[in-house]
């Protein structure tokens, strides 16, 4: 699908969906319960969905009621109910649910599509390796691959350029036969890994950790027991008509977002303060203003990656020079976002400097042009708010994209004022 889009102004309210990260947790915890967990205001898009389609395949019992979903768990005991996993285009689903099906005794295969199968696996699959998990991958640790347990626990090293990994082993090793130290070499996006230290919390989970989060132990042969769950709002997502109504100067409202939560892309509301725009946060509501001029900044983005896309058209916006820094990891998400930025944006007239870890961006006077999508929802919905703001008309090939995380992206930003038109290819 084709998107076509012209200068617009932003005026309305967006009722944000679910937290990916919050549902495919609450998934995961689910499908390994005693008894039946709740999920209240999921988020209903392709990646959640993915993490469904692995709860079902590993004994669980799904039952999906508009808002609520039901799951009944396999107690732990991974009983399989077809040996090939699908997971679409989720890099969470993948690495949380191969360590599910470490431990079950039966080989499990997993595969998704063409962006899944670039996903760094190597330091998972090697983790498990150390703890006797028989492990087949292609290309030394992508997809296709398939995992054999049981995982028995033990000493274990790991390198987590993506905090996916630790979040595995986490949801995972309770469950696992004996107990389990990890030391964890390096760790990016703390911040998710917080979320599923309150995820254990929440399960009652016995574990000691350094406060640096690099040493864990984990104690082995524990239960999971069913749970209720209020998924809150997406951060992640809220980033979009965030940094819309700061480029464009509109004003919007956007609900269901609770910043008391671990998410770490909360933060970025605080960095589009810096740049000049006016927040107002509020239990129900939160109120986003902008007169459309904003001024470059320095962010680190180590614990905010998946803002890197947005705010690099933010910062074509701002004036001065908007630097993005110390955030490798933005290149192997679903796609390598620092290099398919910068090559759009260039598309579009934009200044940019492409560093090892991040971006350089000097204000600049964007024109419309004919961009790629990538096969990645973050940079479909930002070269989408890049649009909103250029002169003349951009089209935004493989815009079905967005719906990974945000089906409904384009209606609600059609609602509030943005000139998007969807074309077939």
């Amino acid at each position: 699908m084709k998107i076509k889009v012209r200068d617009s102004r932003l005026n309305g309210t967006f009722p944000l969906p679910g937290s990916k990260s919050h549902t495919i947790r609450a998934v995961a915890f689910g499908a390994l319960a005693e008894g039946t967990s709740e999920i209240r205001n999921p988020l209903v898009s392709e990646d959640s969905l993915s993490s469904l389609n692995g709860a079902e395949a590993l004994g669980a019992q799904v039952e999906k009621l508009g808002s609520l979903w039901k799951i009944r768990g396999n107690g732990g005991i991974i009983r399989l109910s077809r040996k090939l996993l699908d997971m679409g285009n989720s890099g969470t689903s993948l690495r949380i649910f191969s360590g599910l099906a470490a431990l079950g005794c039966e080989e499990i295969s997993f595969d998704g599509d063409s962006s899944l199968r670039t996903r760094v696996m190597a330091p998972l699959l090697s983790a498990y390796e150390q703890m006797g998990v028989s492990v087949k991958s292609t290309g030394g640790g992508f997809c296709p691959l398939s995992v054999k347990g049981p995982v028995r626990g033990g000493k274990v090293e790991i390198e987590c350029k993506s905090s996916q990994f630790l979040t595995a082993l986490l949801v995972s090793l309770p469950l696992a036969k004996g107990d389990t130290e990890i030391t964890v070499t390096k760790l990016n996006e703390v911040p998710y890994v917080e979320i599923t230290l309150d995820w254990l919390y929440r399960m009652s989970v016995r574990y000691e950790k350094s406060n640096d989060l690099k040493w864990f132990k984990i104690y082995g042969e524990q239960k999971y027991g069913a749970f209720k769950f209020s998924v809150p709002g997406d951060f992640s997502t809220a980033t979009f008509p965030l940094v819309a109504a700061a480029v464009t100067g509109g004003e919007i409202r956007l609900e269901n977002l609770d910043f008391n939560d671990r998410q770490g892309d909360k933060e970025v509301f605080t960095y589009l303060e810096k740049m000049g725009a006016e927040i107002i946060r509020g239990p129900q509501m939160t109120t986003v203003k902008s007169k459309g001029m904003l001024r470059g900044i320095e962010m680190d983005l180590n614990s905010t990656p998946d803002a890197l896309p947005a705010l690099a058209v933010a910062g074509c916006f701002a004036e001065g020079q908007t630097v993005l820094k110390n955030v490798p990891q933005a290149r192997i998400k679903e796609t390598d976002r620092i290099a398919c930025m910068t090559c759009e944006l260039r598309k579009m007239g934009a200044d940019i400097t492409e560093l090892e870890d991040g971006m350089i961006i000097r204000k600049s006077l964007l024109k419309g042009a004919e961009l790629e999508g990538h096969g990645d929802h973050r940079i479909v919905m930002s070269l989408a708010i890049a649009g909103m703001f250029a002169e003349g008309e951009t089209t935004i090939n493989g815009a079905e994209a967005a719906s990974v995380t945000y089906p409904e992206f384009f209606k609600h930003f059609q609602n509030a004022g943005a000139d998007f038109r969807k074309m077939e290819n």
